[in-house]
């Protein structure tokens, strides 16, 4: 039977290289996978797109990245207020590009990519600077913006519980970005609080069937984990 743990987090992220585009699940810290972005940092990884629906806050693991200059561009729906985060400084420094999406476009796009869908029209944004350069239809008398899907190269996400196989369950608010995410990336990187043996997930709650996970690990510091085994 296929047994997609690891049990060190560098190693869960280790072939992730310079220059791959990222999406990161949560919805601030809900579902933000901590300790990936952690192993992330020690790797050294840079010149990453981050895919995210904020540019994190203050304390945020995030934002741990923008601080150590990993980041070239971020596409995200909330850049935060100016002048409140890590984020902000460097764009206003001009070090970090920005693409802004609106939310439910930003995850309807993910999805899209997922899905395997072209593109899809939209009203949001029309009329807009966010509307600028894209294709613009009128139907039924009303005006759209014409989205392409977004995809990326990893995804790395948080969820509840696991079983070997990677599928996933996810707790309350922290199913946000992590399903769509999940399908739309070439490789899918989960974090998770427990894992429990195959059978033991109701299948009616699996939200992220383990076909999408390429491999997960628990969701304890890479310190706690080696004193544990010690």
């Amino acid at each position: 039977m296929i047994d997609k743990e690891v049990t060190d987090a560098a190693a869960a992220v280790a072939d992730v290289p310079d220059g791959a585009t990222l999406m990161i699940g949560g919805f601030g810290p809900p579902g933000q996978p901590v300790h990936l972005i952690e192993a992330l940092l020690e790797l050294g990884t840079t010149d990453l797109t981050v895919i995210n629906n904020n540019a994190g806050a203050g304390g945020e693991a995030i934002s741990q990245l923008f601080a150590a200059r990993r980041v070239r561009k971020v596409i995200c729906s909330f850049p935060k207020a100016i002048g409140s985060t890590v984020f902000d400084e460097l764009y206003l420094a001009g070090e970090i590009e920005l693409e802004l999406i609106p939310q439910g476009t930003l995850a309807e796009r993910i999805r899209a990519a997922g899905a395997g869908i072209g593109g899809f029209y939209t009203r949001t944004g029309y009329g807009t600077e966010l509307a600028e350069g894209k294709e613009v239809r009128e139907l039924d008398g009303k005006h759209y913006v014409f989205e392409r899907p977004l995809a990326a190269d990893f995804a790395l996400i948080k969820a509840h519980s696991a079983d070997p196989m990677g599928n996933l369950v996810y707790r309350k608010t922290a199913r946000n970005f992590g399903p769509v995410m999940a399908t739309a990336a070439r490789t899918t990187i989960a974090e998770v609080d427990h894992v429990v043996p195959v059978g033991a997930l109701d299948p009616e709650a699996i939200v992220t069937p383990g076909i999408y996970v390429d491999r997960f690990i628990r969701s304890v510091p890479a310190a706690a984990r080696k004193e544990a085994s010690s």
